[in-house]
């Protein structure tokens, strides 16, 4: 299943480029985002490395995600299509 990265997960003075927000194309209820707990999802630079995270928990009422990468995503990941394993 394919998802794209919405924004960083931020605050009104700083963003943590770790944390993602993320939306499914079919997924538009709070109940159905809490399934992908736990998951894996991928994300795969221009230059094939894969940066790789876990989707943490359900972030509002509209079905997004929020997940956490084992390390920062650049910003032209902003729009980009991840995977979820």
């Amino acid at each position: 299943m394919e998802g794209i990265i919405h924004n960083f997960r931020r605050a009104r003075a700083h963003q943590h480029t770790r944390h993602i927000i993320i939306s499914f194309q079919n997924v538009d209820s709070r109940e159905k985002a809490k399934k992908y707990v736990g998951k894996k999802v991928t994300f795969t630079t221009e230059t094939g490395k894969e940066i790789s995270g876990e989707i943490r928990s359900a972030h509002g009422n509209n079905g997004c995600i929020r997940a956490l990468f084992e390390r920062a995503l650049p910003g032209q990941s902003l729009g980009q299509k991840v995977k979820v394993l």
